[in-house]
């Protein structure tokens, strides 16, 4: 996907992930959406103070080993926890990149999991993939679906 954004096959728009990994960043994209926030960002929950993931292996912690704040504060990854809401910031662009983008490819997600999976209903353009090992509920109405791994396919292109 860095690729095809470096020979701008994708202008005006980006990558949407649910991935906490920042693997699409480490790649070299430059317009990246994670719904879930990454845990190369984190920042202590009393004070505020961000901290870099290669600083939280470094840091002190406490006895059950959750990271500390040079505050006492606890550390926490920049990351959506279950029952948290999605930044609104970040949702806000992927709507608006979906909604704009003329060829929409979805992988590695079944689409059954919101409110992410709600996110394609958005797209306005007329060329949509899917590459998911399993079926979708919107497989019928795709374009191109491919039931196989997401790394395979994007190995041959």
């Amino acid at each position: 996907l860095s690729r095809l954004e470096a020979e701008g096959k994708m202008e005006g728009t980006g990558i949407v992930t649910q991935n906490i990994d920042g693997l699409h960043s480490e790649a070299g994209s430059r317009s990246v959406f994670e719904l879930h926030g990454s845990i190369h960002r984190n920042y202590c929950a009393r004070c505020g103070r961000f901290y870099s993931l290669s600083r939280i292996v470094e840091s002190e912690s406490d006895p059950s080993g959750v990271p500390l704040c040079s505050c006492g504060g606890i550390i926490k990854p920049d990351v959506v926890l279950y029952g948290e809401q999605l930044r609104a910031d970040v949702l806000e662009g992927a709507v608006r990149d979906i909604s704009r983008a003329d060829l929409l490819i979805v992988g590695g997600t079944s689409l059954a999991v919101y409110p992410a999976a709600g996110l394609i209903r958005y797209y306005r353009g007329h060329r949509l993939v899917l590459i998911n090992r399993d079926a979708t509920p919107y497989d019928r109405h795709a374009d191109l679906v491919f039931h196989e791994s997401l790394g395979e396919i994007f190995k041959q292109l």
